[in-house]
């Protein structure tokens, strides 16, 4: 009797082993998701998960204004990829100077430069199409 239970024991310990890295492998497999999948599926609080180097550079996209925001000092893109940062298409907020808060409107299809800083980025440049 003691013998067969040490040996149930010892099979639901291996069995719970075995799930334990199954979920592993899912979770890479997940996270190795193609480019394609991940533009569909990218939020701006997915950005953790980019890559990006340790140091600012600068960087160019394209893009719609769907919000301002004048007293938090941002502007709310629905931007395209962004190869620099190696960042999918999605809707995020970036920081800028009021002087370029001042020269877009919600609606705007627009041209802009960020220095990227991170996971984030700061417009220092935008123009409207």
């Amino acid at each position: 009797m003691k013998m067969h239970a040490l040996t149930v024991l010892g099979l639901t310990i291996a069995l719970a082993a075995c799930g334990s890295e199954t979920e592993s492998n899912e979770t890479a497999a997940t996270n190795t998701a193609s480019p394609a999948v991940a533009e569909t599926n990218a939020t701006a609080s997915d950005m953790g998960k980019m890559e990006m180097s340790a140091t600012a550079k600068m960087a160019k996209g394209t893009g719609k204004v769907t919000a301002i925001d004048k007293s938090a000092g941002t502007i709310t893109l629905n931007h395209g990829p962004i190869a620099e940062a190696n960042w999918p298409a999605m809707t995020m907020a970036f920081k800028a100077a009021p002087a370029l808060i001042d020269s877009v409107k919600v609606g705007d299809e627009v041209n802009f430069q960020l220095k990227l800083d991170g996971n984030a980025g700061e417009i220092t440049a935008i123009s409207k199409k």
